[in-house]
C-alpha cells in the first residue's frame, strides 16, 4: 500500500466516522491475512511484479534482471528501484544509496534483497525449505525513539507467564504510535535498570513488539534521585499474587519467567486451559475447537473445565451461540457425557500442570494410584516417583498448594467424572518397570495406542526411537527403520503374539 494511497483511504475513513489504518504496511498485511476478497478489494493494495510462476511459449531469459525489463517493457508493474551489480562492494553501495532514498520513495520498506542474478545459478543453487539459497534479505536499523516511562504494568500470557510492560509517554516509531514496550523478563527490566520515570530509546522493527532498548541517564541526576528508587522487583511488586486472579505466582530454578499457578481458575489462562483439558490426549472432548472456546470464554458462559459439565446451562447458552445448530450442540454434550468416564492418567494430564506430560501423568497415576493420594504429596513423595525430579515436583506441588485450583478439582470430581482408582498401588514396583519398549508397523490385532497402554500399565517405557538403552522392540508389519536399527545393535525383537504372552505372563 502506497503512502499516497494510505494517506487517501484513511481520509475517506474518517469522513465516515470509520476506523483507520495505522500504517501502509499493517495494512497491506492485514488486508490479505482476513482471507476476504471482498475486504482486501476496498483496499488500495497495489504490487510489483518480481518472479515468474508457469511460463509457456516464451523463451526465457537468462538472468533475473532481464526478466525484470521483460516485465517492464509488457507494462508490468516492476520497482524502478533496481540494479545490477559485482561483488559485495556493490551490494554494500547499493544499500547506502536506497538508504539515503528510502524516506523519499512512495512505499514503505525495511530492507533491500540480494539476488543471483544467473537463472542457471538460481537453479543450481536451490532452496532450503522454502527460501531460497539464491536471495537474502538486507535489513536496515530498527527505528528508535526516546521517551518517558510513566508506569511498569504486569501482564499474564495465556500460559501463566507474567512479562513486564513498559506503559511509555506515546511516541511515533516504525511506521505507528507507541506507548506499551515489553520488557521481557525480570531479569532484563533489571539488567538494563528501567524505573518508573526514566527515559529510554524504543525500538520498533517491522512488525515486531515494541521493546525498550535501554535508559538514557541524565549525567546530572543522582543515581539516588531516580524516580523509582530501587531495581525492579517482579515478587515484591505484586505482592506475590497473580494481577488477574489473585493465585500465588513462583519462580522455577534456571528459569527467567515469574508465573501464576491458577492454571485452571486464572481468566487469563481460560482459553488455553480449556484448550488442553478437551484436547485428545487428556479429555478428548469432541468439537470443543479454538472458535468455540473463544466464545464460551468471551461471553462468560464457561470460566473454568467444570463449567462444562453443567449440562443444563451450557445446553441453553450453546442455542444462542453464532453457528451452533442443534446438532452440533446436542454432538458436543455428548462428548462432554462420554468424558466423564476417564482415566487418572488422563485427568491429570488435563489438569495442565507445567512440566506434567503424558507420560508423567501415566507414571503419577501409577504410583499413587488415586487422585487424594496424587493432591496430598510433597515434594519428597513426588521425587519418589520414577523419572521426576526437583523441577517437576516443584511445578505439581505449586499448582496444587494454590486453593484455586483444589476448589476447580473438587467442583470437577463433584460434576461425576470417574475412574478406576487402584488402592495400596502407591511404591509398587510394577513387573516391567525399568523397561523400554519400541513399537514399529502395524500389529495384527492391537493399535499402537492398545499397546502402549498395555505396556505402560505393567510400568514399561514406550520409546519413539531405538537405542542401546532399548530392551524390547515390537515389530509388525511394514516395520521400516527402527527394525534395521534395532537389529544391528542386537536389541530382542518380538511380534505382537509374543508381546501378548508377555503382558499376560504373571
Amino acid at each position: 500500500m502506497s503512502r499516497h494511497d494510505f494517506e487517501s483511504y484513511n481520509e475517506r475513513q474518517r469522513e465516515h466516522g470509520l476506523p483507520t489504518l495505522v500504517n501502509p504496511r499493517n495494512g497491506a498485511a492485514g488486508s490479505i491475512r482476513q482471507l476476504d476478497p471482498a475486504l482486501a478489494a476496498r483496499r488500495p493494495l497495489s504490487f510489483f511484479a518480481y518472479g515468474l510462476g508457469e511460463v509457456r511459449g516464451w523463451e526465457l531469459p537468462q538472468t533475473h534482471g532481464a526478466i525484470l525489463d521483460a516485465f517492464a517493457a509488457m507494462g508490468l508493474p516492476v520497482s524502478d528501484e533496481r540494479a545490477i551489480v559485482r561483488g559485495a562492494q556493490g551490494l554494500v553501495d547499493f544499500h547506502r544509496r536506497i538508504a539515503v532514498l528510502r524516506d523519499q520513495l512512495p512505499f514503505d520498506i525495511d530492507g533491500v534483497v540480494y539476488k543471483v542474478n544467473s537463472l542457471v545459478l538460481q537453479t543450481q543453487m536451490g532452496f532450503v525449505s522454502r527460501e531460497p539459497r539464491w536471495a537474502v534479505a538486507h535489513k536496515y536499523p530498527a527505528e528508535e525513539q526516546m521517551t518517558v516511562v510513566r508506569d511498569i504494568d504486569i501482564q499474564v500470557g495465556r500460559t501463566g507467564k507474567l512479562t513486564p510492560v513498559a506503559k511509555l509517554e506515546p511516541v511515533f516509531v516504525g511506521g505507528t504510535t507507541v506507548s506499551n514496550a515489553t520488557l521481557h523478563n525480570e531479569d532484563e527490566t533489571r539488567r538494563k535498570d528501567v524505573r518508573i520515570g526514566d527515559t529510554v530509546i524504543v525500538r520498533r522493527a517491522g512488525d515486531v513488539i515494541p521493546e525498550v532498548v535501554g535508559v538514557v541517564l541524565n549525567p546530572a541526576l543522582a543515581q539516588g534521585e531516580r524516580k523509582e528508587e530501587g531495581r525492579f522487583d517482579l515478587f515484591k511488586r505484586l505482592n506475590g499474587k497473580c494481577p488477574v486472579c489473585g493465585s500465588t505466582i513462583v519462580r522455577e530454578e534456571g528459569e527467567s519467567n515469574w508465573r501464576c499457578t491458577g492454571g485452571l481458575f486464572c481468566p487469563a489462562q481460560r482459553k488455553q486451559a480449556l484448550l488442553h483439558f478437551a484436547s485428545r490426549r487428556a479429555l478428548d472432548i469432541e468439537g470443543l475447537g479454538d472458535k468455540l472456546v473463544d466464545q464460551l470464554v468471551e461471553l462468560h458462559i464457561v470460566q473454568t473445565p467444570a463449567d462444562l459439565y453443567d449440562e443444563q446451562k451450557l445446553k441453553q447458552r450453546l442455542a444462542g451461540l453464532e453457528r451452533m445448530g442443534e446438532k452440533s450442540a446436542n454432538n458436543l454434550l455428548e462428548a462432554i457425557t462420554r468424558s466423564k468416564q476417564t482415566t487418572l492418567a488422563r485427568f491429570i494430564y488435563a489438569l495442565g500442570i507445567r512440566n506434567v506430560g503424558e507420560t508423567t501423568a501415566k507414571d503419577l497415576a501409577r504410583y499413587f494410584g488415586s487422585l487424594e493420594r496424587f493432591t496430598s504429596a510433597d515434594e519428597t513423595s513426588l521425587q519418589k516417583v520414577p523419572d521426576i525430579g526437583p523441577v517437576v515436583a516443584q511445578s505439581i506441588t505449586a499448582f496444587l498448594a494454590e486453593p484455586h485450583n483444589l476448589e476447580v478439582i473438587a467442583q470437577l470430581r463433584a460434576s461425576g467424572l470417574s475412574w478406576v482408582e487402584h488402592e495400596g498401588n502407591q511404591g509398587e514396583v510394577l513387573r516391567l518397570s525399568g523397561k523400554t519398549f519400541v513399537l514399529t508397523g502395524t500389529l495384527p490385532t492391537l493399535s499402537r495406542d492398545e499397546a502402549k497402554a498395555a505396556l505402560e500399565a505393567l510400568g514399561a517405557k514406550v520409546a519413539g526411537s531405538v537405542s542401546k538403552k532399548t530392551d524390547y522392540v515390537v515389530a509388525g508389519a511394514e516395520a521400516g527403520s527402527k527394525l534395521d536399527k534395532a537389529l544391528e545393535l542386537g536389541v530382542p525383537v518380538m511380534d505382537e503374539q509374543e508381546l501378548i504372552n508377555l503382558l499376560e505372563a504373571r
